[in-house]
């Protein structure tokens, strides 16, 4: 039996809406994409009200009319704003029964946190009242060495990590999410940690580990090549010690690393539009990654806002993305096509000019160094199933999320 990577909840089918509560965080990440963090833009409970209403208004609108919904919190580090987060989630329960809404019974309240507050007394009576529709995922990144090389203390003293904070609140987490999955980010620097922090994090009782390069150019000549050392000395430690049975990497996708059809294959890897993201100043955009916190060059792409109303001519363009359009021709033809990632905000974001049209390449040698090691992988392990007399496992579907 191989494990397989559990599937985000509807994923691909409910409307995912993100409410970007704080810009602020406890940590200074050093491979963070929100470069515009700070302690001001905190959302307003009437703000927060008034985007609940917009959308819980135009139910049968096409851009709300999904069959169910993930309502995501996310900062800087959501559980600052806990008390405002219980308040926006009281209210939604009770206009989706008030309403008879479609989605009553059918949404899910989603945080990814660094882990630091989980503990605190307010998070665990939000958590005990909204558990059964509820997800969240602790960042922590492997080792304490490789988790603290990273995800630093903000502030102007000594450098200091965070793993300590993080990994007192692990066993607490899995108690209430045996299924809890961790989501580990691969920069240059952390390279050479790959093989010891997952199993690190296998160690602790996390059975399922998504992990992911970052898409921005940060990669160093050669990084890929010790990459995929690391991905497949890591592939032998999961396979020697029949780690696979009860334990997931999402590094590892049986199938990738093809060739790709635009006339059979085009869709876009992200999905950027079809899902709506509020900040405090009650603006929308398609997607977190376009709030100006997370831009380096360009500006922010708002959609609309609270008052109104989604403009659907500025949201157009997202809707008219696929894989052929924003690729060049070296990335249509490449022979391990599927499988490779981009993130529509950092397109944008590196793009020449300000355009959508434009997809960063910036982990392609990551990409083809992944595929190697991830033929060398399945290679394997097929031939100890076949020799201890097992089947070969169905075809599945992986949750990269990259």
């Amino acid at each position: 039996m191989i494990k397989n990577n559990d599937s985000s909840w509807q994923s691909n089918i409910a409307k995912t809406i993100t409410f970007i509560v704080t810009k602020d965080c406890q940590l200074a990440c050093k491979y963070c994409y929100l470069v515009g963090k700070n302690t001001k833009e905190r959302m307003s409970w009437d703000v927060a009200k008034q985007a609940i209403d917009y959308i819980l208004d135009n139910e049968y609108d096409e851009n709300f009319n999904h069959d169910s919904v993930i309502f995501d919190f996310i900062g800087g580090e959501p559980f600052l704003e806990i008390e405002l987060i219980d308040q926006i989630c009281d209210y939604i329960k009770s206009e989706l029964y008030r309403r008879n809404h479609h989605w009553f019974n059918s949404y899910r309240f989603s945080f990814s946190t660094n882990g630091i507050n989980y503990h605190e007394e307010k998070v665990q009576r939000f958590i005990e009242k909204n558990i059964t529709h509820l997800s969240i995922g602790i960042t922590i990144d492997g080792t304490q060495q490789k988790h603290d090389l990273n995800r630093i203390w903000k502030g102007d003293g000594p450098e200091r990590g965070s793993y300590d904070d993080v990994v007192r609140n692990i066993p607490l987490w899995l108690s209430q999410f045996p299924g809890g999955a961790t989501k580990v980010t691969i920069s240059s620097a952390d390279i050479p940690y790959i093989k010891e922090s997952v199993l690190h994090l296998y160690s602790l009782g996390i059975h399922e580990v998504n992990i992911n390069c970052v898409f921005e150019d940060v990669w160093e000549e050669g990084d890929d090549k010790k990459f995929e050392e690391q991905l497949m000395e890591l592939a032998d430690a999961i396979i020697d010690n029949d780690l696979y049975k009860d334990y997931a990497c999402s590094f590892y996708t049986e199938h990738m690393g093809k060739p790709m059809d635009c006339k059979l294959e085009n869709n876009n890897w992200c999905g950027a539009g079809q899902m709506l993201a509020i900040d405090a100043a009650g603006n929308f955009y398609p997607c977190t990654r376009f709030a100006q916190y997370s831009l380096r060059d360009k500006k922010a792409w708002i959609i609309g806002n609270i008052h109104s109303g989604i403009d659907k001519n500025k949201l157009r363009p997202f809707l008219t993305l696929d894989r052929c359009t924003q690729s060049t021709q070296e990335c249509i033809d490449c022979e391990v096509a599927s499988g490779c990632a981009w993130c529509q905000g950092e397109n944008y974001d590196a793009a020449d000019t300000p355009t959508i049209y434009q997809r960063a390449t910036a982990i392609c040698k990551m990409h083809k160094a992944r595929v190697r090691a991830n033929n060398y992988y399945w290679n394997k392990l097929y031939r100890k199933l076949e020799l201890e007399g097992e089947e070969k496992p169905a075809e599945k579907t992986f949750n990269l999320n990259c």
